[in-house]
Order: C-alpha cells, then structure tokens, then sequence
C-alpha cells in the first residue's frame, strides 16, 4: 500500500533566519534610529516577541516580518498576530505565535473534501497530520493535485510519499 502524509509544519531554521533578517533591517532603518524596538523568536513555543515604542512602528515591524518570511519562503498563514499589550509606560507588546500542525476541524474539512473526490484512498487523522492511503500511485498523486488546489485556510506540505 502506498501513503503519504499531509502536515503543515514551518521549517525552524528558516524562521530564525527570517527573524535575524528582520533584527538587521530594523537596526539600520533610519525611522526605527533611537527606538526601542526588540524582537526575539522563542524556538520552544514558536513565538515572536516583539516590543517598541507606540502603534505605528509596531505595524511597521509587522509588515518587515511578513516580507522576511515571504523571502524566506513562510507563508504568513502561519502567523497568528492576537492583540497588543501594552507593557511598562509607552511601551508596546506583541506575542506572534507561529501555528503549527492541523487542527482536528480543518482536518475533517480535509477528509471530507477528499472523499467526495473518485479516488479510492483513505484518509485518517494521527493526531495534528493526517495520512492517505491508496494502492495506486497515480490516486495518491491526484489527491494531493486536488488538496493544493482547495484553500484549508492553512499552508500544507506532503511529505513521506512511499
């Protein structure tokens, strides 16, 4: 039986290289020159910390994060922004938390969508990736053509093809 798996998972390396990206651009940029603007990426719960000085040059940080990581290849489906709090005095703060996994109700969106396809796969869902199984190559192959072209309303990547 052939399978593959379908995940949505961000590659950690190229986040980080996208969040250096975004350190050195706000350091030079002459309108951040006398901020107080940092932004750190927490690797274990896959957050971005982000603290400057008032509204306006926290959409600015947000918009150079969305272009780093579309330059490093991340889409900013990914990101979930929430809301500002703000810290001590003028402060602002902002926890960006990067999603990882399907959630299990975009995963029955995914089921149900591939099993009102004519393929003869199964899908089922392990835990925060789901895996379709077929016998032929070419079902497998149409199920993954017919998933990049609906929209989960979550990035997907198809790995482990056997």
């Amino acid at each position: 039986m052939a399978s593959f798996d379908i995940v949505s998972k961000v590659d950690g390396q190229s986040l980080d290289n996208a969040i250096n990206s975004v350190k050195r651009e706000i350091q030079n940029r002459y309108d951040f020159k006398g901020s107080d603007t940092t932004i750190e990426l927490d690797k274990k719960t896959n957050q971005i910390h982000v603290v400057t000085d008032n509204d306006m040059r926290m959409g600015q940080v947000e918009g150079v994060i969305i272009g780093q990581l579309v330059k490093n290849k991340i889409s900013p489906d990914y990101m979930d922004m929430g809301k500002e709090l703000y810290a001590a005095g003028k402060m602002v703060k902002k926890d960006i938390l990067i999603k990882q996994g399907i959630d299990r109700e975009t995963a029955k969106k995914i089921v149900k969508s591939i099993k009102t396809t004519k393929y003869k796969v199964q899908p089922s869902i392990m835990d925060d990736q789901l895996r379709v199984v077929g016998k032929k190559l070419d079902d497998l192959q149409g199920v993954i053509a017919h998933c990049k072209g609906e929209d989960f309303g979550v990035p997907l990547q198809y790995n482990n093809f056997k």
